[in-house]
């Protein structure tokens, strides 16, 4: 079952992206849909910030170099941004199974995953909301132990 989380502003991103991050496992796998400007790098900074306990650790967009990672504890984060990407091929180049297996994934632009997409992931799609600055967000669950988890944030389910 999938969770509607509706925020008005960039503040509340940062709080489901806390809220998320403190569910963290070892082999977690989040995918960030939304166009442009949707918010996928901000709620991944947020995300990567909330688990680091450092609301100003450095985090630079992975836009050029395809993935950053930061070695927190408990699980290393790896955060792509495959945007960059024309064949799935290349992926392989950037240790993703080592991040699939280890850490927490966090992936911007998962369509160029195609058929590597794993079975067990929570896609994120982000929607503008009501105003210029507010996002809805559909957590939707595949696999894993996802939908327990996410069940008790706030929102809706749908």
């Amino acid at each position: 079952m999938s969770k509607t989380v509706t925020v008005s502003d960039q503040k509340g991103t940062e709080i489901l992206a806390g809220q998320l991050a403190a569910l963290a496992k070892a082999g977690d796998v989040i995918l960030m849909h939304g166009t442009l400007g949707m918010g996928k790098s901000a709620f991944c900074r947020a995300y990567i910030r909330a688990l680091a306990g450092n609301p100003h650790e450095e985090v630079p967009s992975p836009t050029f170099t395809l993935v950053q990672v930061y070695e927190l504890d408990p699980v290393p984060v790896w955060h792509f941004d495959l945007y960059r990407l024309s064949d799935p091929e290349e992926i392989h180049e950037l240790d993703i199974e080592d991040a699939f297996a280890d850490g927490v994934s966090l992936i911007e632009w998962p369509d160029r995953l195609e058929y590597l997409t794993p079975q067990d992931r929570l896609d994120i799609h982000i929607e503008p909301g009501s105003n210029p600055d507010a996002r809805v967000f559909q957590l939707v669950p595949h696999g894993k132990d996802w939908e327990k988890r996410i069940a008790n944030l706030p929102g809706g389910a749908s």
